[in-house]
């Protein structure tokens, strides 16, 4: 992969707009250089972050100590093309002093002519036996070329590695000591980049555990990726008209095949960004973005998903836009106490900007004073025949009002939606059914935004506050948020019920939302019921909406209010100690919960 590729695959959010004030100045010219220079090392160092956590000379003596109840073989596979010497020395030598020595190194060259890539092939594997080398007639490509090296493999497990990469030298270790827990089918871990001297560490990506709607919007899982290899040999290896984005199609085939999927969260792979690749024009790179494209695309045909996949305009980010079959009914679920322009805002924005028109709108009355308002549900219910207006009359409580109102409810889709939200993208109900259609997902939402055009929601974490909170809160409606997840679609835990849709038959299935949850944690609590029941909860970049927050109801600013809210922290704490202990899957364990998210200690 080019420089730039590597460089700006999961830029931090707040270096988009230095980045675009370099290219107006300079144009593509240098913005590489630049990237490693300024963009990635903005904001807290990861060099300090880094050093802290590398293991020590005392713990790696102690892991080439340790002997596991099973020790598998693990071959790392590389394909080889004129490879500078200090790179591939580097490259060698990084497994060669790897903890765990049950390894062996698979190495195809393609380089032809190049008899120095050669001669230390053969000198490497005469001083090391556990090295295996095949010199090829001829160079054929990526795919070819490993496919080659894939031909030398004994060991339980393969591993993918790039001929210019560095491993850390605990990552077979890791490796094997997550397969003391289970035999799985795959294995990947976090990374980070090194510049070419590998001198500086820079730019980590701390992975979520497996997320599929993630992943299918972009390679995030990429290195280090290691998988049965009986699963890589029974779907064939990698194909060459995947060139490009060979990695990306061989992993879809080998998850396809899998049922254990084990994440690693820790940083065990250096990926090498060096100023001899830098693609000055990005779009030189399309054919490797096409092939991902067609990855996709082919994964989506074998699973029976109908589906189109789009280029985003951001380099190896996609759209997978799930068909609706049909014209399914939703039944928008909106509360409302007086406030009558948000309401207004909120129904005509569905109305009037809405692509998708086949749903019904039950306003669930809850104790509104004003005269205005009931003049206005009249007013409704002649405008639009799809609208219905039914009477809450208890106290304020959202969990109940909702369940109350579902009895309602003639579709089998449901949309909780906020009466202080605008509609923004035509597309955006369209997008949460599709999503909401597929068999494994639970619930979807949507990214919200203040009115000045920064986000309010873009998913939730469980663990913040010892409860949950809203990640990419803030940054602008274009950030990328980190791993780029604000702008692409990728699962959560958890999504706001400001906006979220469900199926009828699952919102019953779990009981709907718990009443105790009278104001906060309902719609979190609900998420992780369908967690329970492994489905997915989507978090949907496409479906785009103003939420006007807390105009309706105000903040919880009085004594009483927050005791309420503790009360409420109080009964989900109880009810989710277990995701509270061991940390959300979807989030990454290196970013503690204690302080903003995504930002190392």
């Amino acid at each position: 992969m080019s420089f730039l590729g590597k460089a700006v695959r999961h830029i931090k959010p707040s270096a988009v707009k230095e980045m675009a004030r370099y290219v107006k100045d300079n144009g593509f010219s240098g913005l590489g250089e630049y990237i490693v220079m300024r963009v990635n090392t903005a904001g807290k160092p990861y060099k300090i972050w880094f050093e802290a956590h590398k293991p020590s000379e005392e713990e790696l003596k102690r892991q080439r100590e340790t002997v596991f109840g099973w020790e598998p073989k693990i071959s790392i596979i590389v394909p080889t093309y004129r490879t500078p010497l200090e790179y591939l020395q580097e490259m060698i030598d990084s497994v060669r002093n790897q903890s765990y020595q049950n390894w062996e190194l698979c190495i195809a060259d393609g380089s032809e002519d190049d008899e120095t890539v050669r001669k230390e092939l053969e000198r490497y594997s005469q001083i090391d036996s556990r090295i295996k080398y095949k010199i090829l007639e001829k160079n054929l490509g990526i795919a070819g070329n490993t496919n080659a090296a894939l031909e030398l493999v004994s060991g339980e497990y393969t591993g993918l590695f790039d001929h210019d990469d560095i491993l850390a030298p605990n990552a077979l270790h890791e490796i094997v000591r997550a397969l003391q827990e289970d035999k799985y089918d795959i294995i990947y871990t976090d990374e980070d980049k090194i510049t070419g001297d590998t001198k500086e560490h820079i730019d980590p990506n701390f992975k979520p555990d497996f997320s599929m709607d993630l992943f299918r919007s972009h390679n995030y899982i990429t290195h280090f990726f290691a998988a049965k290899t009986e699963i890589i040999n029974k779907i064939g290896g990698f194909r060459s008209e995947y060139d490009g984005s060979q990695d990306y199609d061989l992993m879809f085939r080998c998850i396809e095949n899998s049922n254990k999927i084990k994440h690693i969260p820790m940083i065990l792979y250096h990926w090498r960004i060096h100023m001899n690749s830098v693609a000055g024009d990005p779009s030189s790179k399309m054919y490797a973005y096409e092939a991902g494209k067609k990855a996709i695309e082919d994964h989506l045909e074998r699973m029976g998903v109908d589906a189109a996949v789009e280029h985003l305009g951001l380099w190896g980010m996609y759209h997978v836009r799930y068909a609706v079959h049909g014209e399914p009914l939703v039944s928008i679920i909106i509360p409302n106490k007086d406030h009558v322009k948000d309401l207004d805002l909120c129904i005509s924005s569905l109305f009037e900007k809405s692509s998708y028109q086949n749903f019904e709108i039950i306003i669930v009355e809850n104790n509104s004073t004003e005269k205005e308002t009931f003049e206005y549900y009249e007013e409704l219910k002649g405008r639009y025949g799809s609208v219905r207006v039914i009477k809450w009359e208890k106290g304020f409580n959202y969990a109940a009002i909702n369940n109350y109102a579902v009895q309602y409810a003639k579709g089998n889709y449901l949309l909780f939606l906020n009466n202080d939200t605008e509609l923004i993208a035509p597309e955006s109900i369209a997008e949460m059914l599709g999503c909401c259609m597929r068999e494994e997902v639970g619930a979807v939402g949507a990214k919200l935004l203040y009115a000045d055009d920064t986000v309010q929601h873009a998913g939730v974490v469980v663990g913040f506050g010892n409860y949950a909170g809203h990640v990419n809160t803030g940054i602008g409606r274009d950030d990328y948020g980190y791993m780029v997840r604000a702008r692409i679609n990728c699962n959560y835990s958890a999504v706001t019920a400001a906006c979220m849709m469900t199926k009828k038959s699952l919102f019953q299935q779990v009981g709907g939302f718990d009443e105790r949850f009278v104001v906060a944690c309902n719609d979190v609590d609900y998420c992780l019921k369908l967690r329970e029941l492994d489905k997915l909860v989507v978090f949907n970049a496409f479906s785009e909406w103003y939420h006007y927050e807390s105009k309706s109801r105000g903040y919880e600013d009085t004594a009483e209010k927050k005791q309420r809210f503790q009360g409420e922290i109080d009964i989900f704490q109880r009810k989710w100690q277990k995701i509270l202990d061991e940390g959300d899957p979807f989030y990454n364990k290196n970013f503690p919960v204690t302080r903003a998210p995504f930002t190392l200690e």
